[in-house]
């Protein structure tokens, strides 16, 4: 049984998230496995480099899952793209290393959340947040600085969780382009809603809501009612996961 490596993109919209649930069917995760199971001819599990919430995108995503089947990664990949919605891509397919997983080896991920400043363009208001205020990029930039590095983001987060929340944030950039604000942020992974939450705390001291010093009293107090708004789902994106 050989282990394959894909990357796919979709758009989270209609769906309730990546990873499969006991109360409903509309997963990411079920409609590969159904179509996967399908082409294989036998039970098949696929593993995501992380959980994407509901109504979350992806550009590039990756997976990877055990199959028996004599297709070829190309014929895998038209195969997939065949009978999965329109709005989910495999965009590559590769044999990959038997002990190769996509959530246990990715070595970091870049997530992307969009905030329009004023009324977007029809092409893209599905993917960014209005916001009702225009922030001061300045401010949340300086902000920023200070998630950088190793630190405690239980406060970062909405999930119940006994395993650690120290997580590693490499780098986080902010940039302003036609009214729209991009947070791009890169690190060795992610708590639940962390990225929104991060992104929700930057925007509310853009906007004067809260003071820059509320990072150092967030990452001491670990709670996260201290910590800004969680924003909404669709304007969030994975943009890459990286391996070594």
């Amino acid at each position: 049984m050989k282990n394959y490596k894909i990357t796919v993109a979709y758009d989270g919209a209609k769906y309730n998230g990546w990873q499969k649930q006991g109360n409903t069917s509309n997963t990411m995760q079920e409609r590969f496995e159904k179509v996967l199971e399908r082409m294989c001819a036998h039970p098949v599990e696929i593993h995501a480099s992380g959980r994407t919430d509901a109504g979350v995108h992806a550009i590039s995503q990756t997976a990877n899952f055990k199959c028996n089947t004599r297709l070829k990664p190309m014929e895998i990949k038209d195969y997939l793209n065949k009978y999965l919605p329109e709005d989910i891509l495999v965009k590559s397919c590769e044999v990959a290393d038997e002990r190769f997983h996509a959530r246990l080896n990715a070595v970091s991920k870049t997530y992307e959340y969009l905030i329009a400043t004023e009324k977007p363009d029809v092409f893209v208001r599905k993917y960014v947040w209005v916001a009702e205020n225009k922030p001061d990029v300045e401010s949340m930039r300086k902000a920023a600085e200070k998630l950088l590095g190793t630190h405690d983001f239980k406060g970062f987060s909405t999930g119940k969780t006994k395993k650690s929340t120290v997580r590693t944030i490499n780098w986080l950039e902010i940039e302003e382009n036609n009214g729209i604000i991009a947070i791009r942020v890169n690190g060795n992974g992610f708590l639940y809603n962390m990225v929104r939450i991060i992104s929700g705390t930057l925007y509310d001291i853009g906007t004067g809501k809260l003071d820059v010093s509320v990072i150092d009293e967030i990452f001491e107090s670990k709670i996260r009612e201290n910590a800004g708004q969680t924003l909404p789902p669709q304007g969030l994106k994975v943009v890459e996961v990286l391996y070594q």
